[in-house]
């Protein structure tokens, strides 16, 4: 019987075993040992939540599908009815071409064409690759077409410790700054994050906020990634990092997600190349010149 996520790749790296799927190219799973590291899927289950998905040519939102770009306005297939929106890019449903790999590695490729909504021809590839330190997932994208489009990109990984809810698990997000949003998830400005409940610069414990905004300002290490942390009361911990093409990150407590079991158990940590509505805003967008490419990488480790 088919997956209804297709074709099933596994890659392995001692007690590490990460699942990556034909549709969308997304990570399904990843464990080690018997620990699950990502709230993921099964594999007789369609991907909810756009759990594990890679984002192209947007992350998160675009308000009414709509944009302007070099003086022409474009209205996007509306992907979320219920926000009468469009979200998380054109790429995530379709099938990726497996291209080559390893027993750690693995790369695969998918050619995005003009559609409702989008002028541009983009040459995708997604490489996820293991080793000692865990997981790095490489995004590149080349512009084939004759003319700049508007570019961004982003991953949806659910952060696991394993813990029935995240409520007893402990966070630190290293951002400075938050983006309040509107009743549909747009942005309406930036605030510092102190004295909210936003303020996770310190470790501590989540408890019971609903958070769904993008941080930036992002304090970074010295080899330029910035992490996220999620931690058991005891136990091993997990983050994700990101490199400087990722200036901000949306964090999701998942308490909207339809279905009500899944929700809260995982962190939605969300790597972006651009802030919510850029396509409207402008705040981060990418203007992707004829032939160029852009490069981004991101990933996780199970023992932080």
């Amino acid at each position: 019987m088919a997956a209804p996520s297709g074709t099933q790749y596994e890659l392995s790296h001692g007690e590490q075993l990460v699942t990556i799927t034909e549709v969308g190219a997304g990570l399904r799973s990843y464990t080690v040992g018997e620990r699950r590291v990502i709230d993921g899927y099964g594999p007789q289950e369609m991907c909810t939540g756009a759990r594990g998905h890679s984002l192209i040519p947007w992350p998160n939102r675009i308000r009414g599908g709509r944009y302007g770009w070099a003086d022409r306005n474009y209205q996007l297939d509306l992907t979320e009815p219920a926000k009468s929106g469009a979200i998380h890019g054109l790429t995530r449903w379709a099938l990726w071409r497996y291209l080559e790999g390893s027993a750690g590695s693995a790369s695969f490729g998918y050619v995005l064409h003009p559609c409702p909504g989008w002028d541009w021809v983009l040459a995708c590839r997604l490489e996820y690759s293991l080793d000692a330190e865990g997981l790095t997932v490489g995004t590149r994208v080349t512009n084939r077409s004759q003319t700049a489009c508007p570019y961004g990109t982003g991953a949806h990984p659910y952060l696991s410790v394993e813990t029935p809810t995240i409520d007893t698990a402990e966070c630190q997000v290293p951002g400075a700054v938050y983006l309040p949003v509107d009743d549909v998830g747009i942005p309406t400005g930036r605030r510092p994050v102190d004295g909210t409940l936003y303020d996770l610069r310190e470790q501590q414990p989540l408890g019971s906020r609903h958070i769904d905004v993008a941080y930036t300002q992002l304090q970074r290490a010295p080899d330029g990634r910035v992490h996220v942390r999620l931690a058991p009361e005891d136990g091993p911990a997990v983050a994700l990092w990101a490199d400087g093409a990722y200036p901000y990150l949306e964090i999701f407590t998942g308490d909207t997600l339809p279905d009500a079991d899944r929700r809260r158990t995982g962190l939605g940590v969300e790597p972006m190349t651009c802030a919510p509505n850029a396509f409207n805003s402008g705040e981060g967008l990418i203007s992707l010149g004829p032939g160029q490419t852009h490069q981004a990488q991101w990933g996780i480790d199970p023992w932080l």
